[in-house]
């Protein structure tokens, strides 16, 4: 009788470890964007987005905490303009003969209760990482109907300063520094 508790009580640990266990998520680039705004001489905003992004995330929801890396092909930059983005893609913006891909790296994630409400990571965007925090708008896990499987994710915000990364185009005539990144994240349980 005492080894059948003590085996139940071990299961039950073990169980209760394994449910804690950081869970693996692979981002679904169908529901992931990731886009950036940029004024234009203080009249308009120019918009774009990345087409191409690929990533993990590894959430831990009892343990609050998780790590993500998403990677971003730089070259795959669209505007809805191709002129446009053959100058985002040249040396004097993105560079992406040099630098052809962007990443997002992190293992800081702020809570407030079971929601994620900010990820602090690194950005190396052109070859340079500099410090940024993502700010949720919205988060949420739920079950997918279709892929009968876990889905999370949310909307999350930053702005940079382009400068940091030695994007420093248009500066001198009036084009702003700073930079809003939206990025819309949704990843499937492994």
């Amino acid at each position: 009788m005492r080894k059948s508790l003590f085996a139940l009580a071990a299961t039950a640990v073990l169980a209760t470890a394994a449910q804690a266990a950081p869970a693996t998520y692979a981002i679904d680039p169908t529901h992931t964007f990731a886009t950036f705004e940029i004024g234009h001489f203080g009249a308009t905003t120019n918009r774009g987005r990345f087409d191409k992004k690929e990533g993990t995330v590894q959430f831990d929801k009892a343990g609050k905490s998780g790590k993500v890396e998403i990677t971003l092909d730089v070259a795959s930059v669209n505007t809805g303009t191709a002129a446009f983005d053959k100058h985002l893609q040249s040396a004097e913006l993105f560079d992406v003969a040099k630098y052809p891909t962007a990443k997002f790296v992190s293992d800081k994630f702020h809570f407030n209760g079971d929601k994620v409400t900010a990820v602090d990571g690194k950005l190396t965007l052109a070859g340079k990482t500099q410090p940024v925090t993502l700010k949720a708008n919205q988060f949420a896990c739920y079950d997918n109907p279709m892929l009968k499987r876990e889905v999370c994710g949310g909307d999350f915000e930053t702005t940079i300063d382009r400068t940091a990364f030695g994007i420093n185009y248009g500066v001198d005539w009036g084009f702003p520094k700073n930079v809003r990144l939206v990025i819309q994240v949704e990843a499937v349980k492994q």
